[in-house]
């Protein structure tokens, strides 16, 4: 008789803080439990096995779970590996045959019984973030895809904008060079008016203050225009108000643009 196959591992979906990187240098991060559920924690804590964004990333997080929540292998013992460069450069939510096969060798150690983390560097992975093709290969090897429960900054930002939470699209980023990022926050601004569709896009940081200009010297007077930054922060400020009104009232004062903001229009 053939020796039995072991039982495929659980893929984990596992969601991170939203303040890596963003922090002022020498301050201490806020407790883990504070960002994630004590469920999310635990399961994170038990997990030996990681495919990751960003290695160093993982490993952070890995120390603040422990600072709560023991792990079931130490730091250093931890199986950390990362996904293709060219996931984070092009994303890898459109399927293609390399992408897919590089995500199922991946994921070997499942085939084995291990369960496996997915993680970013902030947030949630596979959404505004890469991994999907890492969710596509386990439904294809026939694993179980759990995501854990934690901060999304999209939906975040979407709830405390007052737009329509009904009917939306994430759009990602827009061109840098002008002219054309005119030309495409037109086309979003014209699908928000004609259908009522909220649009969600976002930007690196160190360019958010461009881009809010750029909303602001393109968009029609009473379109809805709302931004989120700094989600989970100390600093966190989300406002939402008729482009004219960010204007008039000089709305974008204060705002931390350094970091990490999510923008939204509509009606």
């Amino acid at each position: 008789m053939k020796p039995a196959q072991p039982t495929p591992g659980t893929l984990y979906l596992v969601p991170t803080p939203l303040d890596f990187g963003c922090l002022p240098e020498g301050a201490q991060p806020a407790p883990i439990t504070e960002c994630l559920p004590v469920e999310t924690v635990a399961v994170a804590a038990r997990l030996t096995h990681w495919i990751s964004e960003n290695a160093k990333s993982t490993r952070a997080f890995l120390k603040r779970v422990e600072a709560v929540n023991g792990l079931a292998a130490p730091l250093q013992a931890q199986a950390i590996v990362e996904l293709p460069r060219q996931a984070h450069k092009k994303g890898d939510h459109t399927p293609a045959a390399e992408g897919d096969s590089q995500a199922k060798a991946l994921l070997a150690p499942a085939l084995l019984g291990h369960d496996i983390g997915l993680v970013s560097e902030a947030g949630m992975p596979a959404i505004a973030d890469p991994g999907s093709s890492v969710v596509r290969a386990a439904h294809t090897l026939g694993m179980p895809v759990v995501p854990l429960v934690g901060p999304v900054s999209l939906m975040l930002a979407l709830a405390a904008s007052g737009l329509n939470g009904q009917g939306f699209a994430f759009v990602g980023y827009v061109p840098q060079e002008a002219t054309e990022r005119t030309k495409r926050l037109r086309e979003l601004e014209a699908l928000a008016l004609k259908t009522g569709q909220t649009q969600i896009l976002i930007e690196t940081p160190y360019r958010n203050a461009a881009l809010l200009q750029a909303l602001l010297q393109t968009l029609h007077p009473h379109t809805r225009l709302a931004v989120s930054c700094g989600l989970m922060l100390p600093q966190q400020v989300t406002r939402s108000a008729l482009a004219n009104d960010w204007k008039s009232r000089s709305l974008q004062q204060g705002m931390p643009l350094d970091a990490p903001a999510v923008f939204l229009i509509g009606r």
